[in-house]
């Protein structure tokens, strides 16, 4: 384990992985103010980013992060909107729109396919090449 301080109030505290560097009381109250805005957001579903964050005392950079990590959704009505980080259209959750989700799914599953079926095809040749019948001429 590694020993490090805090990001939020720069006390040490034993590191063992994740996103967040902070200690886990820090961790705890960023919990708590994420039950708050949920729950803010399911009894004001019309509020904007700018209205939960003065009401519920939370940057809105931290109200993005838990879009962006699809702890928190919206519906279409919602006036809240973030960026997809691919073409820039405006998405409700997550970091990529559906177009471009299924863009990169496509370009990663046509790099797989492709890879892999000239590899068989090498493979194929080789085990074809050992294993022909041979004769012995007298």
């Amino acid at each position: 384990m590694e020993v490090k301080n805090c990001k939020n109030c720069g006390r040490l505290y034993n590191y063992i992985g994740g996103v967040y560097r902070l200690c886990p009381e820090c961790m705890r109250k960023l919990e708590e103010k994420f039950q708050e805005v949920k729950d803010y957001i399911e009894d004001n579903p019309r509020a904007d980013m700018r209205e939960i964050s003065e009401n519920c005392d939370v940057s809105t950079r931290q109200i993005e992060q838990w879009i962006r990590e699809e702890r928190l959704s919206f519906s279409d009505d919602s006036p809240i909107g973030i960026a997809c980080e691919v073409c820039g259209a405006t998405i409700r959750t997550g970091r990529y729109c559906e177009r471009c989700k299924n863009d990169l799914a496509n370009r990663l599953g046509g790099m797989y396919g492709s890879r892999s079926s000239t590899v068989d095809a090498d493979k194929i040749r080789e085990r074809r090449e050992k294993a022909r019948m041979r004769f012995l001429d007298k």
